[in-house]
């Protein structure tokens, strides 16, 4: 029995909150954010930091396991199915701090038999030598940060490995791991079609199951926007954007990981399922700086974060026993937006009825005819909504309409 398996609990299962009627399925998620990174890149805006000293490990594994009791003890009863350790980088942590991290996770809540646990990590010599260490810790799936395959592109995306390296990683966690996955990201200064395509079906043939395949997008406050607005950086057109765009999905279609999100690709059965419970709108547990959770409490959803700062986190969470600043109460309303934003996302769509018990009103037929008739949506024989294609890259317009 793996380490995952064996999680204990010590929380009794009671009955969710949520009207069955209003959800899809019974997951609930952990997700454990590490902020720390070894250096920041040139266009992320996530919630990572550098420290040029030694990270306490221990002090940051005592206060995840304080944060995960206090959690528990406002949405106990759940059995987890999914956990997913993000970042930052979670791969500088320590096996025994991932292993502490679970053993606190275990403690207090059920865990499922066959649960998905996910680690982020880089994929570095150093980093790929802690991977046999995460599984025996209860990792059983990795997500390495490619981001390219070719070395020029790493070095402008501020990437500390090479080509060579993240490949033989890749490798290494096909070895250590059922089940792994990577990240590139596309759409990327001097990037034309061809490059793409050759790029990509080399991805495939290492990926085995799952590609997430992101545009490169200009987020302000990062090295690459005060570029950018020099006119230092530049990035595909729209047209060129799009043509990236439809060789991603015609590629992966053609070589068995078509798009079962927007920006993620996998066989059958091979889905993140951490990621479909953001995306089904479930419940999930934000640990860490800088986490998000959306729980559901004597059957109002709290939309909760984190303090994002790792040392303010840490001193609020020994004087507090969680590091909450935001704890907000979503209305009908927002609950159902955030329903249609995230569920249309997925190639599955969402159904409408869901829509109308968690909102209280009915998506509008006209819209929804007018949105067919553009070819931007489908509606399936049982009354299922997804967006199409061809909708996809205008799916902030589509779910803009809907949501009116």
């Amino acid at each position: 029995m793996s380490r995952a398996r064996a999680f204990s609990s010590e929380v009794d299962t009671g009955s969710r909150q949520e009207n069955a009627s209003t959800k899809e399925s019974e997951a609930f998620g952990v997700y454990v954010h590490w902020p720390f990174c070894l250096s920041k890149c040139p266009y992320c805006d996530f919630n990572s930091h550098v420290r040029h000293a030694a990270i306490d490990e221990a002090r940051f594994a005592a206060a995840f396991a304080r944060e995960i009791a206090t959690t528990a003890a406002r949405a106990g009863g759940r059995e987890v199915t999914s956990i997913f350790l993000g970042g930052g980088t979670p791969s500088l942590m320590q096996p025994s701090t991932v292993g502490a991290v679970l053993d606190a996770i275990g403690k207090h809540w059920t865990v499922a038999g066959d649960v998905e646990v996910t680690l982020e990590a880089n994929p570095t010599s150093v980093e790929a030598t802690r991977f046999a260490g995460y599984r025996a810790a209860g990792v059983n799936r990795v997500s390495l940060g490619v981001q390219a395959l070719d070395d020029a592109s790493l070095k402008a995306l501020g990437r500390m490995h090479s080509a060579r390296e993240a490949l033989d990683a890749v490798a290494i966690a096909r070895r250590s791991f059922e089940r792994y996955s990577f990240d590139l990201i596309y759409a990327r200064p001097d990037q034309t079609p061809a490059m793409w395509a050759d790029e990509l079906r080399h991805a495939i043939d290492e990926a085995a199951e799952h590609l997430s395949l992101y545009q490169l997008t200009i987020e302000e406050g990062t090295p690459f926007f005060g570029l950018h607005q020099a006119g230092k950086l530049k990035t595909p057109d729209e047209a060129l954007s799009r043509a990236l765009y439809d060789i991603t999905q015609e590629t992966c279609d053609k070589l068995g990981l078509p798009a079962y999100e927007i920006s993620n690709h996998a066989r059958r059965g091979a889905e993140c399922r951490h990621n479909l419970v953001y995306w089904r709108g479930e419940e999930y547990a934000g640990v860490g700086p800088g986490a998000h959770g959306r729980l559901d409490i004597d059957g109002v959803r709290h939309a909760t974060a984190t303090e994002k700062r790792p040392e303010a986190w840490l001193m609020r969470v020994e004087t507090n026993g969680d590091g909450i600043v935001t704890d907000d109460l979503l209305n009908s309303e927002e609950r159902a937006d955030e329903f249609l934003l995230m569920g249309l996302r997925l190639a599955e769509g969402i159904d409408p009825e869901r829509y109308k018990a968690l909102s209280g009103r009915s998506l509008d037929p006209k819209r929804i005819t007018l949105l067919r008739e553009e070819g931007a949506i489908t509606v399936d024989a049982t009354g299922r909504l997804r967006v199409t294609s061809s909708g996809f890259p205008v799916l902030d317009a589509v779910v803009a309409d809907l949501a009116a």
